[in-house]
């Protein structure tokens, strides 16, 4: 049996994993990542179908503006000179589709705030006192953030009243106590997706801070999601750190009592004194780790976890001028009736597998974000609807290995899915199925078997109350030497991860944030969506060509 010796070996190569690989790596430590994937992103990952490109997991990222979080981040990491966003459409970044009328949120929290006024003047108190709370509840929200011990914790009354008054309501009572009109409460509401909560479970710090995070616009990278951990994978590798796909972990070693090191499928020993899990709880404690190692109050933490939602994920790529039949950049949310809520608790469970249409959708045009990306002229969407995991169990063992073939009744059933699917978004864009060139259908059992995901988790534990902030899984646990990071941590999405990967590093170099920011990296550069005029010239050139931005793969260089 072979082994190695690592200061740091990394389970999964998500946005947590490779922030905590680049900090660490930059500070001097030898980094080994493990991903069983074959390519490297986690979520962030982009994958390639018969020419196009898809990303699951990533449709805008806040905060990569000059002065945003994840600007800074980047650049101290020093990955941001191999990054490039693409800004979406600044007048809608998101528009909101409810019983036949279409809202677009714009950039910048004033403009927002005058647009809805405009359009619900007798609510104009209520949006303003609305959203004054939810500026305060984000400023109380960084500073509880901030606070360290229990002691602390307890001047929140003091120091944060409007978190503590909010922070075990609902965002649905919330909008409730401030505004009264159903189609506004479903705009202020239609976001929910971000974190996958219905909004009368969701707490409204989460919804709040999800709201904020975009008041700046929406960016999405330039060529998929996969450009994000491409640059991360650089500048590892930069550093000596090392990279290894489809190196699945069979177990994380503990010895007296402390993480040692981590077994891989193959039976290779890999020792580390430190070792950082990027996937969720389940995988990680329950199956790499094995309960029977896991002090009394993990355990029970673990036994009583709950996971958010798992989706219904369809792909597809048409030969239809999108700009003409009205669509941009933004991002569609399309609720078939003003009560979101009620959209939500219905994506909880099996109804959107049954005869009955399904009611909510998020719609986007990666084309339209990025025309770089596109394949023989043709526009790639991405299109998806909640749903439970449990109807899939079923054929679970038929995915527990690559290239099986599927039963002809799963096959049937994802073809019933697709049709319903198409249906739906023939609600946003009619006349489209006859324009669809290519189409696949991901399901809860596509995001297990790719993402090792429990239950197809989209956002890692639910982000209900009692499962954030102090009662979230901690990145510092209690077995010495064993980290985690991922979206069931510090938060979820890209920048709730990669925030994550940077905590794990702070604990384990007992250092400040500042501190992990040495490498100074170029300011990232950024291209308007809507005015392909202001790209550069080359990258014009091959638009206008219809050919890719990248002329080789550009997958290849993180799934070698």
């Amino acid at each position: 049996m072979s082994s190695s010796t690592w200061d740091v070996v990394i389970i999964g190569s998500g946005a947590g994993g490779l922030a905590a690989a680049v900090a660490l790596a930059n500070a001097g430590q030898r980094v080994l990542v493990c991903e069983q994937h074959y390519v490297a992103g986690g979520w962030c990952h982009s994958f390639t179908l018969q020419g196009y490109r898809f990303s699951p997991g990533v449709h805008y990222i806040g905060g990569v503006q000059p002065g945003g979080l994840l600007n800074a981040i980047y650049r101290g990491l020093g990955v941001s000179g191999d990054l490039s966003f693409v800004e979406l459409n600044p007048d809608g970044y998101d528009h909101v589709l409810v019983s036949g009328e279409r809202f677009d949120i714009p950039k910048g929290l004033d403009t927002y705030k005058d647009r809805l006024k405009a359009r619900f003047p007798a609510e104009a108190r209520g949006i303003d006192r609305l959203f004054a709370t939810i500026e305060r509840i984000t400023e109380q929200a960084a500073i509880a953030a901030q606070m360290r011990s229990p002691l602390a914790l307890l001047t929140l009354p003091f120091r944060a009243p409007h978190l503590v008054r909010w922070y075990f309501s609902s965002a649905q009572a919330f909008v409730d106590a401030h505004v009264n009109d159903p189609i506004l409460k479903t705009i202020l509401l239609a976001q929910t997706g971000d974190h996958g909560v219905a909004p009368s479970q969701v707490s409204p710090v989460v919804h709040a801070l999800t709201m904020q995070h975009y008041f700046d616009g929406g960016y999405y990278p330039r060529g998929g999601a996969f450009a994000i951990p491409r640059a991360f994978v650089r500048a590892l590798k930069r550093k000596s750190g090392e990279l290894r796909l489809r190196t699945s972990v069979e177990e994380i070693l503990i010895e007296e009592g402390r993480a040692v090191g981590v077994r891989l499928a193959d039976g290779e020993v890999i020792r580390a004194p430190v070792v950082i899990s990027n996937a969720d709880p389940e995988i990680t404690l329950s199956k790499l780790v094995g309960r029977d190692h896991l002090p009394g109050s993990m355990r029970r933490k673990l036994n009583s976890a709950t996971y958010s939602t798992s989706a219904l994920s369809l792909f597809f790529a048409v030969d239809m001028d999108l700009s003409a039949a009205g669509l941009d950049s933004g991002n569609m949310w399309s609720y078939n009736r003003p009560d979101v809520d009620a959209i939500y608790q219905q994506g909880m469970t099996d109804h959107n597998l049954g005869p009955d249409p399904i009611e909510g959708m998020f719609l986007t045009v990666t084309t339209l974000k990025d025309p770089s990306k596109k394949h023989s002229g043709h526009h790639t969407l991405e299109a998806f609807a909640f749903v439970s995991y449990d109807a899939f169990q079923q054929w679970e063992s038929d995915h527990a290995s690559e290239g099986v073939v599927r039963p002809s009744d799963y096959a049937d059933f994802k073809e019933h899915l697709t049709d319903k699917m198409f249906d739906a978004v023939e609600r946003i864009i009619p006349g489209v199925r006859s324009h669809v060139v290519f189409a696949e259908l991901g399901t809860p059992l596509t995001n297990r078997y790719y993402l090792n995901a429990t239950k197809g988790n989209l956002y890692g534990t639910h982000k209900i109350a009692t499962q954030l902030g102090p009662w979230a899984f901690p990145v510092k646990t209690a077995i010495p030497g064993l980290y985690m990071v991922g979206a069931s941590t510090v938060s979820h999405g890209v920048a709730g991860a990669t925030s994550s990967g940077l905590a794990a590093a702070q604990a384990i170099l007992g250092c400040s944030l500042h501190d992990l920011f040495t490498e100074d990296g170029p300011e990232i550069a950024i291209y308007p969506a809507e005015d392909v005029d202001q790209w550069p010239a080359d990258l014009r050139e091959r638009i206008q060509r219809r050919q890719p931005a990248e002329e080789s793969d550009p997958l290849a260089e993180i799934s070698a």
